[in-house]
């Protein structure tokens, strides 16, 4: 991961076109045509995503929380819908990856507002209870997270992976689109619960397919600099409690 490089508003200005107003606004009305039709092609996307066939769970997991063991369809809390947040905390780790840590400052945002839409948002990881829960107080985190230690569960949803694996110099990520060598992956997987109580999984994504669900990109590719990334990319991201720290940023890379 290369060292951190933001280049300033003055230094790009320089190389920048500086316009008329009528000139900015013609180029900007061309804009918009591109951008609506973006807007048109992701809602047939979202349409083809609903339209995905299920699978029906026949694993009967079980999770630890803050709250004791807990079970797949407990998760739900009431709701028929549950999306659940591959968040990257590898046993003996004593905090989570840093790229999922930023994603996950964008779970509460909008679960405050979509837990009132009959969908649930849950934080899996497979780190021990014990150590998800200092790490989830020090960043001061309310959503629901609990532990998959022990289990299939991440395995089964294409986020962890064998040392064998790993050392074969090729795993099945993201579908096998991916040549990512390492034990343990984002991801996020949806699930729904219908009225007879049976799970079914409808949707699982990978690598930048996580992109759409953080507000920070969203905002910062609004921007004149955009991201303004370097080296591998988010390197400039830190834990929130972090930022006063310099040096290097460890992220995980997406493609």
């Amino acid at each position: 991961m290369s060292t951190q490089t933001i280049e300033r508003p003055e230094e790009k200005a320089a190389a920048h076109a500086v316009v008329s107003r009528e000139e900015w606004l013609a180029a900007r009305k061309a804009l918009l045509v591109e951008e609506k039709r973006l807007t048109r092609e992701r809602d047939a996307l979202n349409a083809k995503r609903r339209e995905l066939p299920w699978v029906k769970v026949g694993e009967d997991y079980v999770f630890e929380g803050p709250q004791g063991k807990v079970k797949l369809a407990d998760l739900f809390q009431g709701r028929s819908q549950l999306i659940v947040h591959h968040l990257m905390f590898t046993p003996g780790d004593k905090e989570a990856c840093l790229g999922c840590s930023f994603q996950a400052d964008h779970i509460e945002g909008p679960l405050q507002h979509i837990k009132h839409h009959d969908v649930m948002i849950v934080a899996v990881s497979r780190a021990p209870w014990k150590d998800i829960a200092p790490f989830k107080e020090r960043m001061g985190w309310d959503f629901d997270w609990v532990s998959s230690h022990g289990t299939d569960f991440n395995r089964d949803y294409g986020v962890t992976f064998t040392p064998e694996e790993v050392k074969s110099g090729k795993i099945n990520y993201n579908y096998g689109t991916s040549d990512y060598l390492f034990e343990e992956l984002p991801g996020l997987s949806v699930f729904i619960k219908d009225e007879a109580g049976n799970v079914h999984h409808t949707y699982s994504t990978y690598t930048r397919g996580l992109e759409m669900l953080i507000g920070s990109f969203s905002y910062l590719d609004l921007t004149p600099l955009g991201r303004n990334e370097e080296g591998d990319g988010k390197d400039w991201v830190r834990y929130h409690d972090r930022y006063a720290e310099s040096g290097k940023a460890s992220c995980c890379k997406n493609d």
